[in-house]
């Protein structure tokens, strides 16, 4: 899973800060290192300058192999609660997604070995019918 990390003009967007919000995205959405990608950071501080509750803004967008993007917003008072909440989200947005994939899996018909699913079973027997049909109007 590649990890990008970008930051507004308010925000210091220094190697450190890059390396500490990599390593902490890796570590915590491990388990999805098959299935995701790439995770895209951005880091703002909304207010500027000026102080203010819930000013630092972390959003973070997915990538999930064949699917379309997640992406997960999170506010707080400093760009750590702000990133570490973000990583939540994130987190449960993809188990979210990959559990319904999973029990779409889980739940859809598997032929086993030298079988047909029922659908292409039926559609034998109708074929059958409808050649059965075809005959005796011939005749």
């Amino acid at each position: 899973m590649q990890i990008q990390v970008h930051s507004d003009n308010h925000i210091d967007g220094s190697a450190r800060l890059a390396d500490w919000v990599s390593a902490s995205v890796a570590e915590k959405l491990e388990r999805f290192d098959d299935e995701v990608t790439r995770v895209v950071v951005h880091l703002n501080d909304e207010n500027g300058v000026k102080a203010g509750a819930q000013d630092k803004r972390c959003q973070m967008e997915a990538r999930p192999k064949g699917l379309q993007p997640i992406s997960v917003t999170h506010k707080a008072e400093s760009i750590e609660l702000a990133i570490d909440g973000a990583i939540v989200k994130l987190n449960s947005a993809l188990q979210h997604q990959f559990g319904k994939l999973r029990s779409k899996r889980a739940s859809a018909p598997v032929p086993l070995e030298g079988e047909t699913l029922e659908v292409e079973g039926r559609d034998a027997l109708l074929e059958e019918d409808f050649l059965a049909d075809e005959q005796l109007r011939s005749s």
